[in-house]
C-alpha cells in the first residue's frame, strides 16, 4: 500500500495533473486532478490521459514509456 503523503505529491508526468476548463464565455481555468490510487490492481490512473502506471514493490512507475492506456 502506498502511503497517503507520497499519493498526495504525485502527479502523471504527462499532463502534470492539470487540466484547462474554458466556461461559456471561452475564459479558461486551470484545475488540479489527482492520480486514482488502484490499490487491488496496484495501478495509479490518470483520467485526463487515460493512462494506466504501474506499482512495483511499493514504488509507482512513473515512466510515460511503460504505461498502459485505456
Amino acid at each position: 500500500m502506498l502511503d497517503k503523503e507520497l499519493l498526495d505529491i504525485l502527479a502523471c508526468p504527462k499532463c502534470n495533473g492539470k487540466i484547462v476548463v474554458r466556461d461559456e464565455s471561452g475564459k479558461e481555468e486551470i484545475k488540479q486532478t489527482d492520480l486514482e490510487y488502484d490499490e487491488k490492481n496496484q495501478r495509479l490512473i490518470c483520467h485526463n490521459c487515460r493512462l494506466k502506471f504501474k506499482i512495483e514493490d511499493d514504488i509507482p512507475i512513473m515512466l510515460i514509456d511503460e504505461t498502459e492506456s485505456f
